[in-house]
């Protein structure tokens, strides 16, 4: 039990140049117990606006100890850091010292957490711009001021913003944080204040509680959850993937029961039989959990046809898919298609079969894994979900952080979506810009017609959504007007389909949105009803198709034929020849 403070904390106070600047040289630490960095793009920009408006961002509690020399990862920086006998461990205050000091530099801004700009006219923070805008200057270029007499040297035409640049660099840079400071040797007693400062009244998560218990001795750098949901989503665009389903993946692919103890998750001396892979260390479970979760992401990607982790109907089954891919790797075409089929039946029937708990329903499929029988395994999974087809999702109540929602835009992502702007298919890369920490996919799901136009019993369908994932348009706009106007420019925008103007192009861009010429012309016509009952039909039709192929209901679930293995038995009769079967004349 900790003894308590030896001697009373000190205040002080840091600006926000010179507490980046200690950040940047090594001299602020992250101690091993810390929770990883949790905030997004949006809390970082919460951060930035409060200290342009003068709000308070609250104080720190910062650690007086010794540090070795090192290369330490802050947020998206890698810092060789020195050898220090006064080093400023974060106690707490991470998330935001890491927000700024990485949002101030340029380096981070690979990380679109904190590629942040000012836009000057507009006078509000926003994501970086993928083309320099005059008026849009970078954060890392507002903080220094020699940089911002260059922007402005570079871009005279917006020369009549240059106070207002020179106004905020100087409320940024001498904005006041305040801090503690508490010399303590014991890492007990620091951990205890940790402990209540960020945990009484709510609980930690699983990941949380794993990634404290396995940090390992202070001075390491050992993968974690939070950088192993970074790496796959730097390398396959599918987003974020939450730290509680990245430790669950790699707690699946070692053992079926994800609901076990974690505290002795490594020490085989106590957890003999418990681990599929005895022996195995902490950081050989992460290495190998990652390639699961990677070999599982692709699956869903190129397979099953679900882009983007907000896509996902539950996350349960992706833990699943963990548990196969972590004991085998490479499937075969022929399971790879079962496999395909179990996922999209398990999304369509849901938790619901397991007593209605996800917790209930991956302890249940992952147990039904085998290692060193993938063809087993993938039978047993079929089995577990074998039910009659259900009924089509419920398309009058689209809420896109519902399954229903998500599996109707899965298959929507196959019609190759286009931006009726300029006729440009979706990307994957505009689905994950767009869905930047968003926990839904509800950025990228537009009005066609504004809602405030629609009968009330109308207004959930699904008819009048689109999916557009587009940065440059604002969440929940209509777009309902591009639909109405050819992309080439074509002034007569109710000349007739086929006439002069309206290329077969702009025919595959109505197509990708499950619209028809002749449901445009009840728009013009101002018949929204009849629109969206039409469109609604489509829609239906469309994923009725989808789910029948993803599915395959009316096929047998036969393992692959390298696995029927078929042998002459002792004693059996030669085969009949082609004469010999018609018998004697």
């Amino acid at each position: 039990m900790s003894t308590g403070l030896g001697t009373r904390p000190s205040a002080t106070t840091y600006d926000v140049e010179k507490l980046v600047g200690m950040a940047w040289q090594g001299q602020i630490r992250v101690p091993h117990f810390q929770r990883g960095l949790r905030w997004g793009r949006e809390d970082v920009i919460r951060l930035f606006d409060s200290i342009i408006k003068g709000y308070p961002i609250g104080s720190l509690l910062l650690w007086v100890r010794p540090a070795a020399a090192q290369r330490i990862t802050f947020g998206a920086l890698r810092i060789n850091a020195p050898r220090l006998d006064h080093s400023l461990w974060v106690v707490d205050g991470q998330q935001r010292v890491t927000s700024l000091a990485n949002a101030l530099h340029e380096d981070a801004a690979r990380d679109p957490r904190f590629a942040l700009a000012y836009d000057l006219r507009e006078e509000k923070l926003a994501p970086l711009p993928a083309i320099a805008t005059p008026h849009v200057i970078p954060l890392p270029t507002l903080f220094d001021l020699r940089r911002v007499l260059t922007w402005f040297a570079q871009n005279p035409e917006v020369a009549d913003l240059q106070d207002r640049a020179f106004h905020l660099t100087a409320i940024i840079r001498q904005y006041p944080v305040p801090a503690y400071h508490v010399e303590q040797e014991d890492a007990e007693v620091l951990q205890d204040i940790f402990d209540r400062m960020n945990n009484y009244g709510k609980r930690l998560s699983r990941a949380e509680i794993f990634s404290a218990l396995n940090a390992g001795p202070e001075g390491t750098t050992p993968l974690t959850l939070g950088e192993i949901a970074e790496h796959i989503d730097e390398d396959l665009s599918f987003g974020r993937i939450d730290n509680d389903t990245v430790l669950y993946a790699i707690l699946a692919r070692r053992g079926h029961d994800v609901q076990r103890e974690i505290r002795l998750e490594f020490d085989d001396e106590n957890r003999r039989g418990v681990s599929d892979f005895p022996g195995e260390d902490r950081d050989a479970a992460f290495r190998a959990g990652e390639e699961a979760l990677r070999e599982a992401v692709t699956f869903l990607r190129q397979d099953a046809g679900v882009p983007h982790v907000t896509l996902l109907p539950f996350r349960y089954l992706l833990v699943v898919l963990a548990r196969l891919f972590g004991h085998f790797p490479d499937p075969d075409p022929a399971n790879r298609r079962l496999l395909r089929r179990w996922f999209w039946r398990a999304a369509l029937v849901g938790p619901e079969i397991f007593r209605g708990s996800t917790t209930g329903a991956v302890r249940a499929l992952c147990a039904k894994i085998h290692p060193g029988d993938l063809t087993g395994s993938v039978q047993n999974l079929l089995e577990a979900v074998d039910r009659p087809a259900p009924p089509l999702p419920e398309l009058r109540r689209f809420k896109t952080n519902e399954a229903a929602a998500k599996i109707t835009l899965c298959s929507w992502w196959e019609l190759d979506a286009c931006d009726p702007t300029s006729g440009d298919p979706a990307h994957i890369r505009d689905l994950a810009e767009c869905l930047i920490d968003r926990p839904t996919p509800a950025d990228a799901v537009r009005y066609i017609v504004p809602s405030r136009q629609v009968a009330v019993e109308q207004r959930l369908w699904a008819a009048n959504r689109v999916l557009v994932p587009v940065v440059r348009y604002e969440s929940g706009k209509e777009i309902g007007h591009h639909l109405l106007h050819s992309p080439l420019g074509e002034e007569d925008v109710f000349a007739p389909f086929g006439s002069r103007g309206y290329a077969n192009g702009w025919r595959t861009i109505l197509r990708s949105h499950l619209v028809t010429p002749e449901m445009v012309e009840l728009l013009r016509r101002g018949e929204i009803e009849d629109f969206l009952k039409a469109r609604q039909e489509a829609i239906l039709r469309h994923l009725d198709s989808f789910l029948h192929r993803m599915c395959e209901w009316d096929f047998e679930d036969t393992p692959p034929l390298a696995e029927l293995l078929m042998e002459d038995l002792p004693g059996e009769e030669p085969a009949l020849s082609d004469e010999d079967s018609y018998g004697p004349a």
